[in-house]
């Protein structure tokens, strides 16, 4: 059930954008315990004056490379799930496309699980 919204500067091929893509839904499934087929995924590039990020805040340089990932999901997931998430991802990334480690902007946003709609004008995962 999580959402990935992935952003990043243009000009990249449809390859690294899926490299991306495949990373990220390759950690989901290993660290956050994502069900099979549960992939929902916007990639979106940029032009450089559309992104935003300080070159060095809290000591990690950055280049315009860095490839921002915000994930919705249910909430309630520990932080040594989070923390092997996020490793998984960096180093994904890393080995698949060539991403620098530090050039991996990583943001979770736990919502409930009544907050999501899959279809039908229901909210499946809903107490009943």
């Amino acid at each position: 059930m999580p959402l990935a919204r992935i952003d990043l500067i243009e000009g990249k091929s449809a390859d690294y954008r899926a490299g991306i893509g495949e990373v990220i839904y390759e950690a989901m499934r290993s660290a956050l315990d994502v069900p099979a087929d549960d992939r929902f995924q916007i990639i979106t590039e940029h032009r450089a004056d559309q992104m935003a990020m300080d070159k060095t805040y809290l000591g990690i340089t950055r280049t315009d490379n860095c490839v921002i990932i915000q994930i919705t999901l249910n909430e309630g997931r520990t932080f040594e799930k989070k923390a092997a998430f996020y490793h998984a991802v960096a180093e994904g990334l890393h080995a698949r496309i060539g991403l620098r480690k530090e050039d991996v902007f990583i943001n979770l946003v736990e919502v409930k699980k009544e907050n999501w709609s899959f279809g039908n004008g229901e909210a499946q995962y809903a107490p009943k």
